[in-house]
């Protein structure tokens, strides 16, 4: 029945900060940029190379998230790399802080984790 992850969605706390880091730092692609009046809200649709999206929201005031990622809901959201060692290079390269490079005990794949502008867990997780 299921086909794929169309998107994961973001509500971030600065929506210029955030839409530099997704699209200058992370690399992604704009499909739609849309001021929502009514909501006083963002919307902006980014473009993963598989297909896949990521939609990023502003909304006045959010609440910040309440714990790390051992807390209910989205713990993480991973990216797949052809090799994690050159992204998190590439990452440091522009500022962003990036753990130590870990390797899967399950898998024997490299992984990593850096946090968007919000604190929010994002993975490196090599392809394989």
């Amino acid at each position: 029945m299921l086909l794929s992850i169309h998107h994961a969605a973001i509500i971030c706390s600065d929506y210029e900060r955030s839409r530099a880091f997704y699209t200058d730092v992370l690399g992604l692609r704009i499909l739609a940029e849309t001021y929502r009046a009514a909501r006083h809200s963002w919307k902006l649709d980014l473009a993963l190379p598989d297909g896949g999206q990521v939609e990023l929201f502003s909304f006045p005031d959010p609440p910040v998230r309440a714990t790390g990622p051992e807390a209910q809901g989205l713990r993480h959201l991973a990216f797949a790399v052809a090799d994690v060692a050159a992204a998190k290079s590439a990452l440091e390269a522009k500022g962003v802080a990036v753990e130590a490079i870990r390797m899967d005990a399950l898998t024997g794949r490299a992984f990593t984790f850096f946090r968007d502008p919000d604190g929010l867990p994002l993975e490196l997780y090599e392809a394989g």
